[in-house]
């Protein structure tokens, strides 16, 4: 790269080609792609996906690969995931910015932090804490998550880091956790781009394909969805996209669809490379996640992009999508509701749901449209 401009050092559990991990990737990815033109962007990530034991097949691990103008990526082996090579990295790189995309990675946070804090590196942090300081996601393993914090407290490592929320709620649980006078910016995640609406090859009334994506994991509720499918009348097939993350939750999940009615078919798929998704999506007419909390909801902005109408829980920063006909963002204290809005979409007509299709496709634009994203990161990396 070697260029005049100012240098970004993007720590990450995993980049592209890597998949399974949904969308922190996808939120590191269009950053990097979105900032190449204006930073020099290095990665720092791991050489394996979301619960592989073996590094990816077409990467080059251990050393600097320039990927295209502006990035530049480094896939440790894991070997190479210890203290002595990320601070040489670290040091010898000499970055403006240390951008860390976890909150609790030991790896991709911790090792960065302490480094930052027992060496003499001039490089400004900024800290994502991509939705793992909401109270729904610091019930899991809790343990560990309160140790890591009072290490943070103890330290007193915030006082030279900028944490960036990705909307309003986010830096609230930034304040909570770490106090008032924690430096917070928020900016929302950039979006992917959108390809011409492609609408729905056919659909009766009575009839409806669903599709839900996201880790087989508590925090992505699929328990909650299948138990409302017990109630709907209608013939429904429903695709679940995901890494099988948690196996006990796993295998909860595999009997409530044992219990399912004959009217509900349910057929899992492994994760899926991020370029086969939207054709995947295009196939079905409602994308669905109850999920118990997103910092942004990168599936839910892949589902609206491809002009697929939502029903997601209001725990995510899409907000009152039914006014728009894009979707709907519901309670998960009503399971009736929520089974009858599936229902609804269900009993629909093509025509009916074809204009739910180009308004929430229309919804994406406008809020790809509106948004003045990069100029907002352009004053949070200064």
């Amino acid at each position: 790269m070697g260029s005049n401009r100012k240098k970004v050092m993007l720590f990450t559990d995993w980049f592209e080609p890597a998949y399974k991990a949904g969308g922190p990737i996808r939120s590191c990815v269009n950053f990097a792609y979105h900032m190449r033109g204006d930073y020099d962007i290095y990665v720092f990530t791991g050489d394996r996906d979301l619960g592989d034991e073996e590094a990816m097949d077409e990467i080059i691990t251990d050393q600097w690969i320039p990927h295209s103008e502006g990035l530049a990526i480094y896939y440790a082996s894991r070997d190479s995931l210890n203290w002595r090579v990320i601070g040489k990295q670290i040091r010898g790189l000499n970055a403006d910015y240390i951008y860390l995309n976890s909150m609790f990675s030991r790896y991709f946070t911790v090792y960065p932090l302490l480094v930052k804090l027992y060496s003499r590196t001039a490089g400004k942090v900024v800290l994502a804490p991509r939705g793992m300081l909401r109270r729904s996601a610091l019930s899991f393993k809790p343990f560990k998550k309160k140790l890591f914090l009072n290490l943070f407290s103890v330290l007193k490592i915030t006082r030279f880091i900028t944490f960036h929320a990705t909307d309003e709620e986010e830096k609230k649980d930034i304040l909570q956790v770490f106090g008032k006078d924690a430096s917070s910016f928020s900016v929302p995640n950039f979006p992917g781009f959108q390809k011409p609406l492609t609408l729905p090859l056919q659909k009766r009334a009575g009839e409806l394909k669903m599709v839900f994506v996201g880790r087989i994991h508590p925090i992505k509720n699929l328990h909650f969805l299948l138990e409302g499918l017990r109630a709907c009348q209608s013939h429904i097939y429903l695709t679940v996209i995901g890494v099988k993350e948690d196996p006990d939750y796993w295998d909860s999940c595999k009997e409530l669809v044992k219990q399912l009615p004959l009217n509900i078919i349910v057929v899992f798929i492994d994760a899926v490379p991020h370029h086969q998704l939207e054709n995947i999506l295009v196939e079905h007419h409602l994308f669905v996640l109850p999920t118990q909390g997103e910092n942004f909801g990168h599936a839910i902005f892949e589902a609206l992009a491809a002009g697929r109408p939502v029903l997601i829980s209001d725990q995510t920063p899409w907000k009152n999508l039914e006014p728009f006909k894009a979707g709907w963002d519901l309670s998960l204290n009503d399971i009736t509701r929520f089974a009858g809005t599936i229902e609804r979409v269900a009993y629909m007509s093509a025509e009916e749901l074809n204009d739910l299709c180009q308004c929430a496709w229309q919804y994406c634009s406008n809020y790809i449209q509106q948004s003045n994203i990069k100029q907002q990161y352009l004053k949070l990396f200064n």
